[in-house]
């Protein structure tokens, strides 16, 4: 089964969420990083692009074996879809048209969603502003494991098979921990979806479909990109909360491994990042980071330090969607 993980509890601190002070005194320093804010003319054709891609795929795989289907699934389809969530969290921060065009964003994440073929679009935003806001927060912070998830995957085996299941974690935690009222633009979101899965199923047969489905869940997963997911905020060293990533699978993920410059500043797009760390250098240059995905995950399932509560808690101010104050 491999070795046990160390920690019985996540790592509880009683500061504040750190970036909007820093983003404070690194504006003070350098108020020039405010010309980087704003939206990414460029996002909008990126993301139709993508999808013109994945519908050529969807076509060539029709009549592809099942062991072509899949290969092609994992090695390239998924890593477009994984692509185009990231693009979809770029759109949650209204940064392909801006935010006082906010239907436009919601638009363009619901047309980009349709080749993940699972609706995510409209409830990740809803959730994830939450993770922005609320970074650590005991209750609203979405993107921190459950308490049972933490006490289930304690070795490493269990924790190569968190590793894969990842993508129904991420996707279902939230609805059990902290729903919201489903609003008309998710059943928008829902039905769009529906209807363009049922068109692949119907034009093109079972295996596109699982092509589209199936590289979602793969990429998300047990695959290089995915990496992303652990090496952002999980504490590879005591003491600090997000970590960024500066290799070159940035290249195809709208520079979500700037991390620590996305959290300083979510209104600068990720094609700007790099100019975020490069005038304000001092401030990210020695600070704990990572040069490899397949490295943080390999040392999440191996190292007996990480896990599911290697995660930096606080007893927060928010209340949960249903109105109650957080314990």
């Amino acid at each position: 089964m491999g070795g046990s993980v160390s920690r019985t509890d996540f790592e509880w601190v009683y500061t504040e969420e750190p970036h909007a002070t820093r983003r404070r005194e690194i504006l003070a320093k350098y108020p020039e990083i405010k010309k980087l804010m704003g939206c990414d003319e460029r996002l909008k054709y990126i993301v139709t692009a993508m999808v013109m891609v994945q519908l050529i795929a969807c076509y060539l795989v029709k009549d592809a074996s099942w062991m072509v289907v899949m290969l092609a699934a994992y090695c390239f389809g998924g890593v477009i879809n994984h692509s185009m969530t990231l693009a979809i969290h770029e759109i949650s921060h209204n940064l392909a048209f801006g935010h006082s065009k906010p239907m436009r964003n919601r638009i363009l994440g619901i047309f980009g969603n349709l080749i993940i073929g699972v609706p995510q679009s409209i409830t990740f935003k809803k959730y994830h502003l939450d993770h922005h806001r609320y970074q650590g927060d005991n209750a609203l912070d979405m993107d921190i494991p459950s308490q049972i998830e933490g006490k289930l995957f304690t070795n490493t085996f269990t924790k190569f098979i968190w590793v894969i299941l990842q993508p129904f974690f991420y996707a279902l935690r939230p609805l059990f921990l902290n729903p919201k009222p489903v609003t008309s633009l998710e059943v928008i979101n829902f039905v769009c979806q529906i209807l363009f899965d049922v068109a692949i199923l119907y034009f093109w047969g079972t295996k596109s479909l699982i092509y589209l489905i199936g590289g979602s869940l793969l990429a998300m997963g047990l695959h290089p990109v995915a990496g992303h997911f652990i090496s952002e905020h999980y504490m590879f060293k005591k003491g600090y909360e997000t970590y960024s990533y500066y290799g070159p699978l940035n290249a195809i993920t709208f520079n979500v491994g700037y991390h620590m410059e996305h959290h300083d500043f979510p209104s600068v797009p990720g094609s700007r990042l790099p100019m975020v760390k490069k005038i304000a250098g001092e401030y990210y240059d020695d600070l704990p980071q990572h040069d490899s995905w397949v490295k943080v995950l390999y040392d999440f399932i191996t190292d007996p330090e990480i896990g599911p509560y290697a995660r930096v808690k606080r007893q927060g101010k928010g209340k949960l969607s249903n109105g109650t104050k957080e314990d």
